[in-house]
C-alpha cells in the first residue's frame, strides 16, 4: 500500500459531529436531551474533539506506575498498631500512615522491626507537640541515617482548626509550634478530605484547599525562621526543602475525581511558583465517607474499587482503602485484609501501576480538568480578595458554602436524582443491621465551646438509616 491507511479518509470536525447527532435526534433538543449539568458548574457534552484546545494540553508529571498501596492505622496502642503494621507489610502494604492519638506513644515500640529505608511512614496526630516530632527524629536516626524522604509528619493546625472549631492552644502558640516543627521537618500537610466529606463540590474542595495551603505558604513567606525554606539564585527561586502533602477523599463522580486530582497538581504548581518553592506535591488519597452505608454494606466494596481507580489514573502517590464496614464495626482484620486485597488486585492483576499518565490525552478528561482547575483558580481568587481562608473560616463564610452545596446534594439523594444502590434506589428490605453495630455510624453532636463554627462531616444516607432502624 502506497499510502498510510487512514491518509486516505478526512478527518470529521467536532460541528460535524454535532449535525450528524440532531439528525439522529429527530427534533429533540440536543442540550435538554444529551447534555449533563452538574452542581460544579460544568456542562458535560456527549462527545469531546481535539479541536475544542487552542493547543493540546501537555503531558502531566504524576507517575501512575509507582503509586504505593497504603495501610491506614490509628494508634491508640504502640505495640498493637505495629503488629498491624507488619502484618499488612507482609500481605503487600507499600507504605503506613500512622495516626497517633497520644504523644505518650512509644516510638521506639511503634516502629520496631520497619525497615523505613523500604517502606515509607506518615505519622498524622490529634495533637501539636514539637517535643514528640523530635523524640521520633532522635528515634529514627538510630534506625536509618536517611528518614527525610520516607518519614513525613503531617502537620496541619487549620485542618485541625476547622473541623474542631479550635486552635490546639490558641492562634499565636499553634502558630509558634507550627514553624519550630516545619523548620526542623520542612514539611506540612493540608487536609482536604473535610471538605469532601462534608458536602462541598469539587471545585470547593480545590479553592479551599488550595486557599488552606496558601495561609501557610504566606506565613512561611513572612516568617524569618522559615527562610532556610527558600533558596534564592541569580535566575529564579527554586525549591530548597519545602515538602507538601495533600490529603484528599475521592468521591464516586469518577472522571471527574480523576480530573480533581489532576487539577489539584496544576494549582499547585501554579501557586508554588508565585512562592518561588516546590511546585512538586504529594497526594495521599482514599475513598469518601460521605456516600457509604450500613444497608446493603458489601456495595460498599464497589464504590470503594472505582474511588480507587480514579486515584490510581489522577496520579495519587500512595492510596489506603476504606473497609467496607468501617462505619459500623471496629478495626478488624478482615475489613482491613479485604480493602487492601482490593488495591492488591488493581496492581497486580489489572495491571494498574503499567502506564504513567493514563489520562493524559484523553479529551473529556483534559477538558474536565482545564475546566475544574479555572473555577477553583477563581473561587481562589475571590476568597484571597475577602480576606484569605482563614479570615472566612472565622465569619463562617467557608463553612455556609458547603452547608448549601451539601444541601443540595442532600436532596438530590433524598429526590432520589442521586442513586446509592440498595439505599434509596432497590433497597433490600429483610436486610437488618441494628445487631450488627459495634459503633455508632451516625454523626454525633458534641456541644462545646468552640472559636469558630466547625465543619461538620455527614453522610448522605444517615436520615434513612435512622428511620429504618428504627423500623426494625
Amino acid at each position: 500500500m502506497s499510502k498510510p491507511l487512514f491518509n486516505a479518509f478526512e478527518s470529521v470536525s467536532s460541528k460535524a459531529w454535532k449535525q450528524k447527532i440532531q439528525v439522529d435526534l429527530k427534533g429533540a433538543d440536543y442540550n435538554d436531551t444529551l447534555i449533563w449539568k452538574t452542581n460544579e458548574g460544568i456542562d458535560v457534552k456527549p462527545f469531546y474533539h481535539s479541536d475544542e484546545f487552542k493547543t493540546l494540553p501537555e503531558v502531566s508529571a504524576s507517575k501512575a506506575t509507582e503509586w504505593n498501596i497504603c495501610q491506614y492505622i490509628e494508634v491508640s496502642d504502640a505495640k498493637v498498631a505495629n503488629t498491624i503494621a507488619l502484618d499488612a507489610i507482609n500481605r503487600g502494604a507499600e507504605h503506613i500512615l500512622f495516626h497517633i492519638k497520644s504523644e505518650t506513644i512509644s516510638i521506639e515500640t511503634l516502629l520496631q522491626d520497619m525497615n523505613l529505608a523500604k517502606i515509607p511512614v506518615d505519622i498524622s496526630y490529634d495533637f501539636l507537640s514539637d517535643e514528640f516530632i523530635n523524640n521520633v527524629l532522635s528515634t529514627t536516626s538510630s534506625i536509618t541515617d536517611n528518614t527525610n524522604d520516607t518519614l513525613v509528619f503531617q502537620t496541619d493546625i487549620i485542618g485541625n482548626l476547622a473541623k474542631t472549631g479550635n486552635w490546639f492552644k490558641n492562634l499565636n502558640e499553634d502558630h509558634k509550634t507550627f514553624e519550630t516543627i516545619i523548620k526542623r521537618t520542612n514539611q506540612l500537610s493540608v487536609d482536604i478530605t473535610l471538605y469532601q466529606n462534608a458536602g462541598a463540590t469539587i471545585v470547593q474542595q480545590l479553592a479551599y484547599g488550595l486557599a488552606h495551603a496558601n495561609e501557610y505558604l504566606d506565613h512561611i513567606h513572612n516568617t524569618e525562621t522559615l527562610k532556610s525554606l527558600y533558596c534564592h539564585t541569580e535566575r529564579s527561586r527554586s525549591a530548597k526543602a519545602l515538602n507538601v502533602t495533600f490529603n484528599v477523599s475521592i468521591g464516586s463522580n469518577y472522571f471527574f475525581e480523576i480530573a480533581k486530582l489532576r487539577a489539584l497538581r496544576q494549582l499547585w504548581s501554579t501557586l508554588a511558583s508565585e512562592y518561588g518553592i516546590n511546585p512538586e506535591c504529594r497526594i495521599i488519597a482514599t475513598p469518601s465517607k460521605r456516600n457509604k452505608t450500613i444497608y446493603d454494606y458489601n456495595v460498599n466494596m464497589l464504590r470503594t474499587t472505582t474511588e480507587c481507580m480514579s486515584a490510581i489514573i489522577g496520579g495519587a502517590n500512595a492510596i489506603y482503602n476504606l473497609p467496607y464496614d468501617a462505619l459500623y464495626h471496629n478495626s478488624n482484620e478482615f475489613g482491613e485484609r479485604i480493602s487492601r486485597n482490593q488495591l492488591l488486585v488493581l496492581k497486580n492483576e489489572s495491571y494498574f501501576d503499567k502506564v504513567n499518565n493514563p489520562a493524559d490525552g484523553a479529551y473529556y478528561i483534559e477538558s474536565l480538568t482545564e475546566q475544574l482547575a479555572e473555577k477553583a483558580l477563581n473561587l481562589f481568587k475571590d476568597i484571597e480578595a475577602n480576606g484569605g481562608f482563614l479570615n472566612q473560616l472565622k465569619e463562617g463564610t467557608i463553612q455556609r458554602k458547603i452547608k448549601e452545596s451539601a444541601s443540595k446534594e442532600q436532596a438530590d439523594f433524598d429526590a432520589e436524582k442521586l442513586v446509592l444502590l440498595g439505599t434509596n434506589k432497590h433497597p433490600n428490605p429483610t436486610d437488618k443491621m441494628k445487631n450488627e453495630l459495634e459503633i455508632s455510624p451516625f454523626l454525633k453532636i458534641e456541644k462545646r465551646k468552640t472559636l469558630i463554627e466547625p465543619i461538620i462531616e455527614k453522610r448522605l444516607s444517615e436520615k434513612l438509616e435512622i428511620n429504618r432502624l428504627k423500623e426494625e
